[in-house]
């Protein structure tokens, strides 16, 4: 079983930063960047979970889900994540969204 702790950490951080952001930041797209990261989560967990299908885009319900919609999705994705390479990719794709979203 791989060790998905600095993944779940750094997901919960963004959120955490995301839920404290005033209104005006999530506008200036911190929220639309913390989609898009939940969406490439989302689709990763869904390539791993099924090979062959069609990943499901995940849907935009509004800048103030983002934090839950990364949320979800980086905890689907550490439940199918194979390896420690995977975990620190993984980590790196939350973590420079989240710098980019400057939360």
């Amino acid at each position: 079983m791989v060790d998905t702790t600095p993944l779940n950490r750094a997901v919960d951080h963004f959120a955490d930063r995301l839920r404290a952001a005033p209104q005006s930041r999530l506008q200036r797209g911190a929220a639309a960047e913390a989609l898009e990261a939940a969406r490439e989560l989302a689709r990763w967990a869904q390539v791993l979970e099924s090979p062959g299908t069609e990943p499901r885009r995940m849907p935009d319900a509004g800048m103030f889900a983002a934090a839950d919609q990364i949320t979800v999705a980086g905890r689907d994705l550490a439940l199918v994540l194979r390896s420690e390479d995977e975990v620190e990719k993984a980590v790196r794709l939350v973590v420079e969204a989240q710098r980019r979203a400057g939360v």
